[in-house]
């Protein structure tokens, strides 16, 4: 089958499978996925030929089960395919993947995999929850048209377990694949493996990570849409999408132009934009353009110091724009147009920073997990919160005499999560509330 040397797998790997079942069925395909995964290696030819046995079996078959939790899959071509359920957890896609108009009958779980070419999904199916928890997209993701049946979990990579689920004696020998994002240092972000319990979108971690474009134009959300604590490192295409349940969607380059919602339902937009009569009414857009963000920095300050009562909304506005994700590094030679963005972000710390200084905002909120933060100046500040859960501090930080009711540098109860500083730091008697100091172990 597709030029592979199945006797020869079978001879050396324990092929365990009667040879009458070569053909497909769930039996074929769990055996290839447990060899996958257990001796299927890095090498690209031998993946590859993994992926096109699937893909036929899969076109073969009538919703079969794959689990291929932690493996290598390169170049993979599922276009078509009908899955049962699916566990793609920690999966490493090589190359440029496609599951462009796949449908999955069961649960289909991509919590924390790692796309390191475009990965297409438009048109694809989803009969029941969909996890994205924590996936990272490198380059263009697009989920145009798809149809997502239930719960489309793009928020922290949590997977709900019961005591008696056999996966969780996989738990510990789960590996995620390597961080290696720009500027970005390991946070070692766990795995977050819960009791039949998701934690609150409003609580410290990351979410999905997208450093290109992606695109949701048209696509159908049955049920909840949950994009808190995601990452959009360019353009976010929801046009004409249709959310049928509650919607957490608060990032600033978000495009909502012609999308619907139920409006009986709890939503969080990105700043500016409302739902009237079933639909989205295009909002300030202040932070989407690259080539107008300072302008729009300035613009959403001005307003806050205007309107006492959108100073909470501004401030987390300015904050999900200091957490997009940064495609270039912040050290070294800049083009223009990098050399103007770092300006920019520079300006919305300033903002924040000044207004959280007595005589500024009272009880400000910094939610800051995973930005990256560059010369970062608190000194001096008075806030209510600050999560800086996995933030990147890139050269001198300075928190001396800052005031905090409550600061966490790492996840609440854990050491995981945790901020990086790239260079010097002063927290001079800083006062950070519970979970305190990172000097002081985090």
């Amino acid at each position: 089958m597709n030029g592979f040397d199945w006797d020869g797998w079978a001879a050396r790997d324990g092929w365990d499978v009667p040879p009458e079942t070569l053909g497909g069925g769930q039996d074929a395909v769990d055996s290839l996925c447990g060899w996958w995964r257990r001796a299927g290696g890095e090498d690209p030819g031998v993946l590859r030929s993994c992926g096109r046995v699937l893909a036929a079996m899969l076109r073969a078959g009538d919703g079969l089960d794959v689990v291929l939790r932690g493996a290598v899959v390169v170049d993979g071509r599922f276009a078509g395919c009908a899955f049962g359920a699916v566990d793609f957890s920690d999966v490493r896609f090589v190359g440029d993947v496609d599951f462009a108009a796949a449908r999955f009958g069961g649960q289909a779980v991509f919590q924390r995999v790692l796309c390191e070419g475009d990965a297409e999904f438009g048109g694809a199916a989803f009969a029941e929850a969909a996890v994205f928890g924590r996936a990272r997209f490198r380059g263009a993701a697009g989920f145009a048209g798809a149809r997502f049946g239930d719960l489309a979990w793009f928020g922290r990579g949590e997977d709900g377990l019961s005591e008696e689920d056999p996966a969780w004696d996989e738990i510990e020998d789960a590996a995620t694949p390597a961080w290696q994002e720009p500027n970005e240092d390991d946070p070692h972000w766990p795995l977050a493996v819960l009791d039949f319990d998701y934690q609150e979108w409003i609580e410290g971690g990351d979410g999905a990570r997208f450093a290109g474009p992606v695109t949701f134009r048209g696509a159908g959300f049955g049920a909840d849409a949950w994009f808190g604590k995601a990452r959009f490192g360019d353009s976010a295409d929801f046009t004409g999408a249709v959310f049928g349940g509650p919607v957490h969607l608060p990032a600033p380059t978000v495009d909502l132009t012609g999308a619907r919602a139920d409006e009986a339902a709890e939503h969080e937009w990105p700043f500016g934009w409302r739902l009237h009569d079933g639909g989205l009414a295009a909002g300030r857009r202040d932070l989407a353009d690259p080539a107008a963000r300072l302008a729009g920095v300035e613009r959403l300050a001005s307003l806050g110091d205007a309107e006492p009562g959108a100073r909470a909304a501004v401030a987390r506005a300015l904050c999900e724009y200091l957490r997009v994700p940064l495609p270039f590094a912040v050290t070294g030679p800049l083009t223009p147009p990098r050399a103007a963005e770092l300006r920019a972000r520079r300006a919305a710390q300033e903002a924040l920073a000044a207004r959280a200084r007595p005589g500024g905002w009272p009880d400000l909120s910094l939610h800051l997990s995973g930005a990256t933060l560059v010369d970062l100046d608190l000194s001096g500040v008075s806030v209510a919160y600050g999560d800086f859960c996995g933030a990147q501090f890139h050269g001198r930080t300075d928190f001396s005499d800052a005031v905090f009711e409550r600061a966490d540098f790492c996840l609440p109860g854990s050491a995981d999560g945790r901020a990086t500083f790239h260079g010097p730091a002063d927290f001079t008697d800083a006062r950070l509330g519970r979970h305190g100091s990172p000097v002081d172990g985090c």
